[in-house]
This record gives C-alpha cells, sequence and structure tokens, in this order.
C-alpha cells in the first residue's frame, strides 16, 4: 500500500452512503439573475432556493466558488479557500448597513443574459471599497469583534492572511503573477513579508473584511437552504492555480523550481472533448512532500470544503489513483505521460482525522481499473452522463446500466446543453435516443430528464439549462477553448411556476420526494 500512514487499514475508510434518493439542479451562484452584470448571495439566491422547493428539488450543486483566474474559470482560482467576492451581495450590504441605498442609484447596464465580468468587478469593487470604509469609520465594537473572531478560527487562521497578504501585493504589483515579484516576495523572505504587512495593512484589511462579507453571506444562504431543505453539493478541484496564494505559500508542495515556474503541469490526455487533449497548465503536486507532513494540506482543505457544503464532488478523482503530467515546455496534452498519485493513504489520513467523508469521485474520462478499485475501496458514489451514453447499449452511462451508488446527470457544466448536444447528432443517433427514451422529439429535453429521474441512482441532478430546453448558445463551458466560457445567467422570468410544477411532478413519479412532504412554497 503506497504513502499509508501507520496503523491506518483500507477497511477502516468507511464513506456513508446516500441515504435519500433525491435530484437537484446544477446552477452556479454567477448564473443566477441579478441588476449587477453578476449573481450573487442576494434576494434572487434565496428566491432560486424557494423555486428549488417549488420544483421538488433537494440538492443545489454549484461549481468552485473561489476567485477565478484570468479566463474567468472557478477551475483555475487564485485560492483554494478564499471566496469570490463577486458572490457578495450588494443589497444585503444595504440590510447590514455597511452600503447605502443610494450607493446602488446609480448601477451601469448590464445585459441579463450573460455575466459582464470585467465590468461587474469594477463596478461591484468599488462598492465593496466603500463598505470597507464604512466599516472602519463607524462599525460598532461589537461588528469588530465579531470580524476578528471569525477571522481567528481554526477553519480561516490557516489560510486567510497568506490570501490577503497574497491578494494585497496582486493589487500593488498591478496584477503581476507572484513569481514576477521582487525576488524576496518571491521566495517570502521573512523580513520582506514583514515590511509589506506593515506598508500594505489598510489593503490586508479590505481583504480580510471581503472575505468576512462572504462567509457570513454564505452562512445565510445555507441556512435558506436548510428551510427549504435543500442541500448543497459543492465542488473541489483537484489542482490549483500556479499564480494562487496556495503555491506561493507552499511552493515545497509543488513541482515548480527556484524561479516559481512549473516543471511538469497537469492535463488529461486527448480524449472526447480534444484530439489534442487538456493542457490545464496547473502545477503538479509532490506527492512525497504531502505524504511526510501526514497530508495535513490535503486535510486542512477537505475539512473546510466540507464545513462549506453538505456533501462535496472531487473533480478529477482519478488523479488521486494517476495523473497526466505534462512537461512544461509541451505546448499541448499529446506528450504527457501517466505519473502515480498518493492512491488509498490520502483517504486513510482524512477518514482517520476527519471521520466520514462526504464525496463524490468525479469519474469521468479515462477511466482505468486502477480508478475503479480506488473508488470502490472507498465506498464514493461516481457519476454517469447521459449525453455519453449512446455509443453502446452496453454504456455504463446508460439508465438500464446504473447502479444506486451514483450521481446521474443529462449533461455536466462542460458538456453541450442537451438541447444542443441533440441538434448536433446525427439522424439515426437522434433517433435512437428518442426511442431510448420515449419521446417523439416535442420537448425532447423533459423526456431525457426523465430518464435519468427514473434511474435507479440515489441522486439526479439536472442542469437549469435543461430544465429550460436552452441551445448550444447557454452551455456554461466549452473545454480546451479560452474565451467565451462561464458567462451563460439565467432570468428571472424563467424561474416560472409551470416549469417548477412540470419538474416537481416528474421528482413525485420517479420516487425522488416524498408525497407526503411540503407542498410548494407559492
Amino acid at each position: 500500500m503506497r504513502f499509508a500512514p501507520p496503523g491506518i487499514t483500507a477497511r477502516q475508510v468507511i464513506i456513508p452512503p446516500m441515504t435519500r434518493r433525491a435530484s437537484g439542479i446544477l446552477l452556479h451562484p454567477t448564473s443566477l439573475p441579478g441588476p449587477y452584470g453578476i449573481g450573487d448571495f442576494g434576494p434572487d439566491a434565496r428566491r432560486f432556493l424557494r423555486w428549488l422547493q417549488d420544483g421538488g428539488q433537494t440538492i443545489w450543486q454549484m461549481l468552485p466558488l473561489v476567485p477565478p483566474g484570468a479566463s474567468h474559470s472557478p477551475y483555475d482560482g487564485s485560492s483554494a479557500y478564499a471566496g469570490n467576492p463577486m458572490l457578495i451581495s450588494p443589497q444585503d450590504l444595504v440590510e447590514t448597513g455597511y452600503l447605502f441605498a443610494s450607493d446602488l442609484e446609480e448601477v451601469p447596464l448590464f445585459d441579463d443574459e450573460s455575466v459582464h465580468f470585467e465590468r461587474a468587478a469594477a463596478w461591484k469593487t468599488e462598492l465593496l471599497r466603500i463598505a470597507w470604509h464604512r466599516y472602519q469609520e463607524s462599525a460598532s465594537a461589537q461588528q469588530k469583534g465579531e470580524l476578528e473572531d471569525w477571522a481567528t478560527r481554526s477553519q480561516q487562521a490557516p489560510w486567510l492572511e497568506d490570501w490577503a497578504l497574497f491578494a494585497s501585493l496582486k493589487h500593488h504589483f498591478n496584477g503581476k503573477p507572484w513569481s514576477e515579484w521582487p525576488q524576496a516576495l518571491r521566495d517570502r523572505e521573512a523580513e520582506a513579508l514583514a515590511t509589506a504587512s506593515r506598508d500594505l495593512r489598510e489593503e490586508i484589511g479590505y481583504h480580510r473584511f471581503a472575505q468576512y462579507l462572504f462567509a457570513s453571506q454564505w452562512s445565510r444562504l445555507k441556512e435558506t437552504a436548510r428551510q427549504c431543505d435543500v442541500r448543497l453539493l459543492g465542488d473541489m478541484p483537484f489542482y490549483v492555480a500556479l499564480d494562487s496564494s496556495d503555491v506561493w505559500a507552499r511552493r515545497e508542495l509543488f513541482k515548480i523550481n527556484d524561479e516559481g515556474q512549473p516543471i511538469h503541469v497537469a492535463g488529461e490526455p486527448p480524449d472526447y472533448f480534444s484530439e489534442t487533449g487538456q493542457r490545464w497548465g496547473n502545477p503538479v503536486f509532490r506527492w512525497e512532500r504531502h505524504e511526510a507532513d501526514g497530508y495535513q494540506w490535503w486535510t486542512d482543505r477537505v475539512a473546510f470544503s466540507l464545513s462549506l457544503y453538505d456533501r462535496v464532488r472531487i473533480d478529477h478523482f482519478r488523479a488521486f489513483s494517476s495523473y497526466w503530467e505534462i512537461d512544461a515546455e509541451e505546448p499541448t496534452a499529446v506528450h504527457g505521460r501517466w505519473a502515480p498519485g498518493p492512491g488509498l493513504g490520502l483517504f486513510e489520513r482524512l477518514r482517520e482525522v476527519l471521520g466520514e467523508l462526504p464525496l463524490v469521485a468525479e469519474d469521468l474520462g479515462q477511466i482505468t481499473s486502477d480508478v475503479r478499485d480506488l473508488k470502490r475501496q472507498l465506498g464514493l458514489p461516481g457519476m454517469k452522463v447521459l449525453q455519453f451514453g449512446f455509443d453502446s447499449p452496453d454504456s455504463e452511462h446508460l439508465p438500464h446500466n446504473h447502479t444506486r451508488d451514483t450521481v446521474a446527470y443529462t449533461g455536466t457544466h462542460d458538456n453541450d446543453t442537451t438541447a444542443g448536444w441533440l441538434d448536433k447528432l446525427d439522424p439515426e443517433t437522434h433517433q435512437s435516443v428518442l426511442e431510448y427514451v420515449g419521446g417523439d422529439g416535442h420537448e425532447a429535453h423533459w423526456d431525457l430528464i426523465r430518464s435519468i429521474l427514473t434511474s435507479v441512482a440515489d441522486y439526479a441532478i439536472i442542469p437549469m439549462q435543461d430544465v429550460l430546453g436552452l441551445g448550444s448558445q447557454h452551455r456554461m463551458n466549452t473545454p480546451s477553448t479560452g474565451e467565451g466560457n462561464w458567462a451563460w445567467r439565467l432570468r428571472q422570468e424563467q424561474l416560472d411556476g409551470r416549469t417548477a410544477a412540470h419538474l416537481r411532478r416528474l421528482t413525485l413519479l420517479s420516487g425522488r420526494l416524498d408525497a407526503a412532504s411540503q407542498g410548494p412554497t407559492g
């Protein structure tokens, strides 16, 4: 057994089963409606939770909530812990007194069908800085004490100060990556860090304050979800970005050189999505260093994720067994190689420290026997995607081949929408799909939704675009493309009662909602 800490055996790793047959919706909070150019945790998020309740849905799955990188991808965040400040609701800040209603009177004109990342970020950042100055000027001793109490809790302490200093230095150096900072700061020399912490005290305070606001509003949203009997399914990327506070603070845990440049980078070999594979560019881990300190970095990270959500999907699960490693100078992923991951030993340590692990394994792509064995040993539910199922009647992605320990999807954030996918099929395959799901082509998205809802899979998750029957122009992400992704937004009028009622009826018929449960909230 590789990398196994002493005293722990595989049979001690016991993952709780999914105990309730349920279904839910995949929608990232940035895709929520609202007047400020990007979705957030405010009133529209609470309205969406009530719509989920009306529709009989008990799961809200979302993408990572971290500050996104330059491509706006939540899978390329600048921190594994920090929340995206753009998800902070200005309307809720008015309730707390950190903003005034007059601060929101002159809102830029935003298109409500897509996220305006740069314009929304500029406007919301200005509002957050107003809130920060107002907090400094007028917050009570109790309010300031609450922030300090939050900042010093064990879940924040390991990452918050690193993040606040990192974000402040990024601002000071006009967004340059940490590898291009002055050598003393790049290499975290103690005297340089102390000087920066003193000189940037104001900016550091702002970033701590922003994270406190994020955490406070997230806590309110989570409580609303509880009231609506909705559980939150989060998403934890396997890798972190090179230009992140995590790599800057713990560079010894990653395969990077003395100048802060990667030696090897992560990706995937050629597959369904790309003939040249996917070269993500994230630095890969030095697993021997992680093992040497008892996987503390991973233990802290998983513990933090589980404090946010009811269950966590681990993206790119296969990399725990083996991962695709690419020499940094290679322009594509074609000439990479498989390298061993930490295997069972990491999960044994997680189980020893954290106890039960309510996780979901993203086990899509090139899944080999070693990955299947690891998932089986851990008892983790995996994923099945209906769009992948029509190459063969024996496909494990077809509902008649599902098993209970599964999360079934029509598609994921990386797939085309179901309506768009259907439109692109050749006539023969299109007809086969309709015959399988029992439809005549009229509102075929509902036939595919019914197909996964009636599966034996314990969980069924539907992207919001599929519930609405939207076409390809509304997809969330196209892998291996750098622009035009992550920007789709839901419109408020699309959260209508008729759609919720139809979804609720299908959910009841498929045994995913207790008929005696609370009815629609209206």
